[in-house]
């Protein structure tokens, strides 16, 4: 129990991270899909490798304030976010604060739909306040890729 608890801290406050908005307007949904489109596309122009090292560049084209790309296997390992903390990290059971699966979330969008959106609630990083927060999630081969707004 006392593992389980210290994994979900750190799971929590690693997604918080990723989660990460700067003090700026909300950003639209047309934002998060226009940023998956050009990962999706950056990805078909470099190969995988590259791209998911793009990704992972904290001060790369693919971040944009709290835009951001962020990946993951179908088996929940992250490939790609802007916390390098959780790369590799298999994420699959995280929970928000209501309990709802996200990562399992975004593979079932992914594998079901190939793509579409994943409402949750998750603590905002600046200022802790739990907000619903969506990811626009894209199928891509056997990955997904996604970006993230508050609503």
């Amino acid at each position: 129990m006392k593992n389980f608890l210290k994994t979900m801290v750190v799971c929590l406050t690693v997604l918080a991270f990723q989660s990460g908005a700067l003090a700026e307007e909300k950003r639209t949904p047309d934002e998060a899909i226009a940023m998956v489109k050009r990962g999706v596309a950056y990805i078909k122009e470099v190969g995988k490798d590259k791209a998911l090292a793009e990704f992972n560049n904290q001060k790369g084209k693919f971040v944009d304030g709290s835009l951001y790309i962020f990946a993951y296997d179908m088996k929940g390992t992250n490939l790609a976010s802007p916390n390098p903390k959780i790369i590799g990290k298999n994420l699959y059971e995280i929970k928000d604060k209501n309990g709802k699966p996200t990562v399992k979330s975004y593979i079932e969008i992914a594998q079901t739909k190939g793509s579409g959106w994943v409402d949750f609630v998750w603590p905002h990083p600046q200022t802790g306040e739990l907000q619903q927060k969506s990811a626009y999630i894209e199928k891509v081969d056997d990955y997904l890729i996604a970006c993230g707004i508050y609503k």
